[in-house]
């Protein structure tokens, strides 16, 4: 039996991987660790009932922060066998973990363990995505398949798309439960968690981004974001064939690797899924992408980092004690 890794390098992949984004930086998960194997929890009080109401969203994250710690893990030159959903009495078990030594850290695998940290969810506006086909070309081949359908819409499909996002926010204009939820976790920080304010568009930018969520706003406009172009973001959607677990968690994974390779390209990125939660505007989506057995999941924003006189606060993450419980064996 090959020693693994520290308890040290493990506690820092976790504190690593916990940069995932999350709906609205709820950060559903939990990890166990017993110096062997290392497990991972959905933890479904952190789901957000209204808005994710079948936990879609909570287990697309865990996949995310999954392929973040395999992405931090690998740069510390380490390799992770898995078995998914162990327990088929325990669904929110998602998978346990155990760590053979690399023969070698790439280049690669260091620059995306190392990006883990500067990626961040912009809301604002972004310019054309410079070398788009290219990294278009790349991107696909970092993707497994089996993980995602990746569709990149094409720019006249953007009008559809904010019509889609508007009559979103109309359906849920009387939701009361929605909109506790989004005020709740948004605009504020509450126990580390959640989006602070300062992390929001503005009034104006959220009108030039045309297909976001609708959230509390900033506050007023730079002279700078008043100078600002409509975003030419390309917009990226991961679809699944289903919404079974093991689909969400493998779509997660695939997210997370959208958003390393865009950040390691020097693009911004907003991950959607406003664009999903609701049955019309999915449909919608879900035609833009050709329909058939493809279930949209998550859209993303990919572009040129906005040119702003304004930094965007990095969203807090919960300490390594509340994500992380260990054993002895």
């Amino acid at each position: 039996m090959t020693e693994g890794p520290s308890d040290t390098t493990v506690e820092q992949a976790v504190l690593l991987a916990g940069r995932a984004p999350s709906l609205h930086n709820s950060q559903p998960w939990l990890w166990r660790y017993d110096d062997r194997v290392l497990r991972l929890h959905a933890v479904p009080e952190r789901m957000l009932p209204t808005t994710d109401p079948s936990g879609r969203q909570m287990l697309i994250s865990c996949g995310a922060v999954l392929a973040h710690l395999r992405a931090a893990m690998a740069a510390a030159g380490w390799r992770l066998s898995m078995a998914r959903f162990p327990d088929p009495n325990a669904r929110n078990h998602l998978a346990d973990i155990t760590f053979h030594r690399s023969p070698i850290i790439t280049e690669a695998e260091r620059a995306r363990g190392e990006v883990i940290d500067r990626r961040y969810t912009d809301r604002r506006t972004f310019g054309e995505p410079a070398g788009w086909p290219d990294f278009e070309t790349v991107l696909r081949s970092t993707v497994d398949p089996y993980d995602a359908d990746v569709d990149v819409l094409p720019e006249d499909s953007r009008a559809t798309l904010t019509h889609a996002a508007q009559m979103t926010t109309s359906l849920r204009r009387y939701d009361s439960g929605y909109h506790a939820e989004l005020y709740w976790w948004t605009g504020h920080v509450v126990g580390a968690a959640g989006v602070p304010r300062s992390a929001l568009a503005s009034s104006g930018e959220q009108e030039r981004v045309g297909v976001g969520r609708r959230f509390p706003t900033r506050g007023a406009e730079s002279e700078q974001e008043e100078r600002a172009e409509t975003d030419r973001a390309a917009i990226l959607v991961l679809s699944t064939s289903s919404d079974g677990h093991d689909e969400l968690v493998r779509c997660g994974e695939a997210l997370s690797t959208v958003l390393l390779e865009s950040t390691l390209a020097g693009y911004a990125t907003c991950p959607l899924t406003n664009l999903t939660e609701v049955p019309r505007s999915r449909e919608v989506v879900r035609e833009l992408v050709g329909g058939g057995r493809r279930l949209p999941q998550v859209l993303v924003r990919i572009g040129a980092p906005p040119q702003q006189d304004h930094p965007v606060e990095r969203t807090p993450r919960l300490p390594l004690r509340e994500i992380l419980a260990t054993t002895t064996t």
